[in-house]
């Protein structure tokens, strides 16, 4: 059939061309030649003409000084917009733990959250960012204080150091909001300013360091010379379901236990009919607060980038973190409908705790695992929210606001959950954008159980140690005398207008 179109060529404007045997065989060879010469030309043009013009892919790894600049500019100011959406979460905690508090406790948790959040900012720059992200040994990083000596950009990342000291400053400041939940309506203001020093100048950022310092001997665990090489795997905690979440989840529970019961605070154990935690004094703020919080995380796990050039895996994080929430809302309504206490009622405040409980499961692995993942542990998220408060209401722990439920448990179990859901398709994400070419892969995608180990082993040394040091913590406060001490009085919990007036001389509500 090939030769056939030129064996039998016909004139465009003539009859049939009558052609010997050997004129056709010369036709076809010059013909097949010069479609070979063609061929070959255009092949060359493919492996060399990109590499003069610096096309190929590994030319696209080298960059001018200037597009080296614009891309750290870009990042350093992608890395900003998001610690300012994470501050802003401060709103949302403020407003969640007043809608659920009573009236009489609201002032004391505003006051509170300011405290907080000033003296989070004067450690964490003092000694709290030095000892959590300088260079040191594996348990403590020690230089950098009062941010001197630093460099300008952070480690590889390009980032100015001063942007991501800001974004640091506002997941410390979370972790620390995080620990004033479980301990509304009874703790001293004065015992507070001692254990939120505590807190935010050695705990969070001490730990903290094991995990995300640059040398910690959790962050090079699985690696020669370092804590437990034949596991071959580092703990990965991509936004803080352990290292932020945990740690306050945590720290707040040891100062519920050590402080106690709020005064008159009946147990579901002790009276079925008016047990049960006091009814929230304002769900619409609450609500608010909690719709706040979900708006922040937006830079919480997206932020955690730390580079806007991986634009695929920020829209990914994304996703994951809004499909979390979702289903975490959905699972802890629908087992407060048909077994909590309002059987039979859709409970706003359980639906709240659970899309907090989806969004801080989520934090761990929100930058490996599929849509698929992140709707299935949002979903089991919820189903730990509604446990985790009917635990701590057996053990008669007086946590008003869900706390360690939300943030303790579901950071337990977000962190586990990569070692099961990790796809097997997304590696880390870099300056430039991401490096797939080391993916996480859990059990449930074909993985062995070494991620899996990694994140039950970094996040079991980081609860255990964190327990307890803040039982310490919290025990060494609680003895000390009134008004320093971490419980106040039962004059101030009990009296006129309750602790607010006490320790503060306002309401917030006057009639």
């Amino acid at each position: 059939m090939i030769l056939s179109k030129y064996f039998n060529k016909k004139s465009s404007r003539g009859p049939k061309v009558s052609m010997s045997r050997s004129e056709k065989w010369s036709l076809f060879f010059t013909v097949f030649a010069g479609k070979m010469i063609g061929l070959a030309i255009i092949l060359i043009a493919m492996f060399t003409i990109p590499g003069l013009i610096g096309l190929s892919a590994n030319a696209a790894e080298t960059y001018t000084a200037h597009e080296t600049a614009s891309i750290n500019a870009i990042n350093t100011v992608w890395t900003l917009v998001a610690a300012f959406l994470v501050f802003g979460m401060q709103a949302g905690f403020v407003m969640l733990e007043a809608g659920f508090a009573r009236k009489r406790e609201t002032v004391n948790i505003l006051i509170e959250c300011v405290l907080d959040t000033a003296i989070c900012g004067v450690f964490f720059w003092a000694i709290g960012y030095a000892f959590m992200f300088s260079h040191g040994n594996g348990f403590i990083g020690y230089n950098w204080f009062f941010l001197q000596g630093v460099p300008l950009t952070y480690e590889t990342t390009g980032v100015s150091i001063l942007a991501h000291w800001i974004f640091q400053f506002a997941f410390a400041d979370t972790a620390s909001t995080i620990t004033s939940g479980a301990m509304i309506g009874r703790t001293g203001f004065r015992g507070d300013i001692l254990y939120s020093i505590g807190v935010t100048g050695f705990i969070y950022p001490i730990i903290g360091h094991w995990a995300w310092g640059p040398d910690g001997f959790l962050a090079t665990m699985g690696s020669a010379g370092n804590f437990l090489p034949s596991l071959g795997q580092p703990f990965h905690d991509f936004a803080g379901s352990t290292v932020v979440h945990t740690i306050g989840g945590v720290v707040s529970l040891a100062g519920a236990i050590v402080l106690g019961p709020r005064l008159g605070r009946i147990f579901l154990r002790d009276d079925k009919d008016k047990g049960g935690l006091p009814a929230p004094h304002s769900l619409p703020l609450a609500t608010i607060g909690a719709f706040l919080l979900w708006f922040g995380w937006y830079g919480f796990n997206p932020g955690s980038t730390l580079s806007a050039m991986d634009y695929v895996g920020i829209g990914r994080i994304a996703a994951n973190t809004t499909l979390a929430a979702c289903t975490g809302a959905l699972g802890a309504m629908i087992l407060a409908f048909y077994f909590g206490l309002t059987k039979g009622k859709f409970d706003v405040g359980f639906s709240l705790n659970g899309l907090l409980g989806g969004l801080v499961a989520i934090t761990a692995p929100c930058y490996w695992v599929s849509p698929f993942g992140a709707v299935v542990i949002g979903l089991i998220a919820g189903f730990v929210v509604f446990g985790g408060v009917y635990l701590l209401e057996y053990l008669r722990i007086d946590d008003p606001v869900g706390a360690f439920s939300v943030h303790g448990l579901n950071g337990i179990w977000g962190t586990w959950s990569l070692g099961l859901f990790a796809c097997g398709l997304y590696g880390s994400s870099g300056p430039t954008g991401a490096d797939d070419s080391a993916p996480l892969t859990g059990l449930f995608y074909g993985g062995d159980a070494s991620v899996f180990k990694a994140q039950v082993i970094g996040n079991g040394i980081i609860t255990i140690a964190t327990f307890a040091v803040a039982m310490l913590l919290m025990w060494a406060v609680m003895k000390l005398p009134h008004p320093w001490s971490l419980r106040v009085e039962a004059k101030g919990e009990l009296g006129d207008g309750g602790i607010d007036m006490f320790e503060h001389g306002t309401r917030a509500y006057y009639d």
